[in-house]
């Protein structure tokens, strides 16, 4: 049995409340040691942290874009105080989930758009005064997250004056957009999340990118209880049958590896190897929490 990250697991969502630890247990069962737990709200700063060492798993601290109509008028300020709080441990490796979403037809206007920027770029500016990489939620807005990053993290020069290469600024999450915007962000210095998406044939240009991109360049994630790959995937005719769409679990993402094995034409081993040390490079705190993949 291989050993897995999932780089990105809502475990604190309302969706697990009733059998969590059962959920846990079965992705332990399948070889999934560890889970990255991203926040939404300050309400989910403090169960996150706990989840995280109860279970021997990390979390992230972030205020999510889709969930700004529900967060306090200070809620920049929690989550400074949560960071300075929380900024001895260990298990704390990233400001997360953040970032912008121009797919909800809602959320879509200048007002809008205005205030996620505002949030977006206060979250970066966090996340580089306390040296933590970032989890971001990027869905037709890659071009203004690159942006972001542009402004707050400047360019640095090494002594021959050509730019220095990019330190690991974290992992753009259910990563969909081009081939070039991919390589832009890799340039970055970010990683790029393929999870259920991956797995459904019709989303070619998906499974294009998890093909041709360079090992060195993904990682593997659930964003459970979403995204559920298409074995679970229920259609809306389904869905107005009856049948609720189905709950994603962390114990799915050692199939979603073997999609990726598929895809790129190599073997289960290769994936998890890859996954695993891109994880750890991706958020670097979590070399303190595991072992090294030839140390296992």
């Amino acid at each position: 049995m291989y050993h897995w990250i999932d780089t990105h697991c809502h475990l604190d969502a309302s969706q697990f409340d009733a059998d969590r630890d059962a959920v846990r247990q079965r992705a332990a069962a399948q070889g999934v040691v560890h889970c990255v737990i991203p926040t939404v709200l300050p309400s989910f700063f403090d169960q996150a942290a706990h989840l995280a060492h109860h279970y021997g798993d990390s979390y992230a601290l972030g205020l999510h874009p889709l969930a700004l109509h529900n967060a306090p008028e200070d809620a920049l300020r929690q989550l400074e105080l949560a960071l300075v709080r929380y900024a001895d441990d260990p298990r704390l490796v990233a400001v997360g989930e953040i970032g912008l979403d121009y797919f909800v037809p809602e959320l879509n206007t200048p007002e809008l758009r205005h205030k996620q920027w505002h949030f977006y770029l206060e979250q970066l500016r966090l996340a580089k005064a306390f040296g933590l990489p970032v989890l971001l939620h990027v869905r037709r807005s890659t071009d203004d997250i690159l942006k972001g990053i542009a402004q707050v993290y400047k360019p640095v020069h090494n002594p021959t004056g050509r730019p220095a290469a990019p330190q690991s600024l974290g992992i753009a999450h259910a990563f969909s957009g081009s081939v070039q915007q991919a390589q832009r962000c890799v340039q970055a210095g970010l990683m790029l999340g393929f999870g259920g998406a991956m797995t459904f044939e019709a989303a070619q240009a998906i499974r294009r990118l998890a093909t041709q991109l360079p090992m060195s360049s993904w990682v593997l994630e659930t964003d459970a209880p979403d995204m559920p790959p298409h074995w679970l995937y229920r259609t809306a005719l389904q869905r107005e049958g009856g049948l609720p769409q189905a709950r994603n679990e962390p114990k799915e993402l050692v199939a979603i590896g073997r999609v990726m094995a598929q895809l790129r034409c190599t073997d289960l081993a290769q994936v998890a190897h890859a996954n695993w040390n891109n994880a750890v490079r991706a958020l670097p705190k979590l070399a303190q929490l595991l072992p090294t993949w030839e140390s296992q």
